[in-house]
Formats: structure tokens, sequence, C-alpha cells
């Protein structure tokens, strides 16, 4: 784990992807303006529990965590044991819970984690390059677990992925970043 901490973040996000190309969306973390566009719309006085799929390095939970309540969870799912080592080597919160699962079991993860909903979901899984019916299924058992009112926050290179989503979602807002290698395509789909 020394070396993990020495190599930084960067490193490390570069080792996941050379790894798993197909479960890491792009080479390089997020830039800060991203994060806070996706981040925008969230209601943080409201929010109790905060999950994101694919947290990688942590790129976006540094940002979370300053916004988060003191008495607020924030529950980070991701398939890479080396990303939840990483995460829980360097990231020293109470309120921060990297968890090693999959995404489509996030309704289990979240009642495991004491709650019945969660209020905000973050993915930046690049869903066009998941198994076959994997991103579907992310999509609904995410719609199921978000409280009324809560939304999915999704960024992607590509806008392929309202095509997960819109089956779940009445409502989704879209932006764009173009702050960004490469400029990213954003949804807020609101469960009302």
């Amino acid at each position: 784990m020394r070396v993990r901490r020495w190599l930084g973040p960067w490193a490390m996000f570069f080792k996941g992807f050379i790894k798993h190309p197909v479960m890491v969306g792009s080479i390089i973390p997020s830039s800060d303006t991203l994060i806070a566009h996706v981040l925008s719309r969230v209601d943080w006085g409201s929010t109790r529990l905060f999950v994101e799929y694919g947290p990688g390095v942590g790129t976006f939970a540094q940002h979370v965590l300053k916004r988060l309540a003191p008495d607020a969870t924030y529950v980070a799912i991701d398939t890479n044991p080396d990303f939840i080592e990483y995460l829980t080597a360097t990231i020293a919160d109470s309120r921060f819970r990297p968890i090693l699962g999959s995404a489509a079991d996030v309704e289990q993860i979240v009642r495991d984690s004491g709650f019945d909903h969660a209020d905000y979901v973050l993915s930046g899984l690049p869903f066009s390059t998941l198994p076959a019916g994997v991103g579907p299924a992310i999509a609904a058992a995410t719609a199921r677990i978000l409280r009324p009112g809560g939304a999915f926050l999704v960024y992607q290179f590509r806008a392929k992925v309202r095509d997960f989503i819109a089956p779940h979602f009445q409502r989704i807002d879209q932006g764009m970043e173009y702050w960004n290698i490469p400029p990213c395509c954003l949804f807020w789909a609101w469960k009302d």
C-alpha cells in the first residue's frame, strides 16, 4: 500500500484503467469544473445518503464530503478491490464508506448500510461498454432505491446513457461540460 500512496491517485487511476478498461471510463480523472457542474443540483441540506458508483480513486469524494452534512453518509461502490483499498487508506472520514461490490446490487448495499433509500446517486460508469444487461439493471435498481425528489447524477462521454436511464425516469435534465478531457454529457434523472 505504501507504493500506491507514493504513486498517488493519478497512477492508481491509470493502473485501474489499464487493468479494467471496460469498467473505468477514462484514462484521467474528471476536472474540478465537471465535478462542480455535476454536483450543482444536489440539495445538500436534505441529503442523508449519497451513493457513488465507480468512485475510482475518489476524484469526487473530497468535493462531496465538503458539502455533505456532518450526520450524513457517503457510500462509494466499486468492483475494483485496488480502488477500494486505496480509498480506505486515503480517506479518513467517518461519513465515507467504500464498499467492494456492484452497482447492480445498490438496493441491498443501501439496506445493509442502514437506509431505506438514497437521496442522490452519482455515476460515471461507462454504461455503453458494460456487459450486456448490466446497464439496464443498474438504472432500474437506482430508480427503485432513490427517494421521491432524489436524482441519479450521470456523467458520460457519450449521450447514449440516456437510453439506459430514460425507461426508469420521466424527467431528465441534460447538460454538457466542455472543461473536461474529453468533454462530458451530464444528466440529472429525477425521481418524481
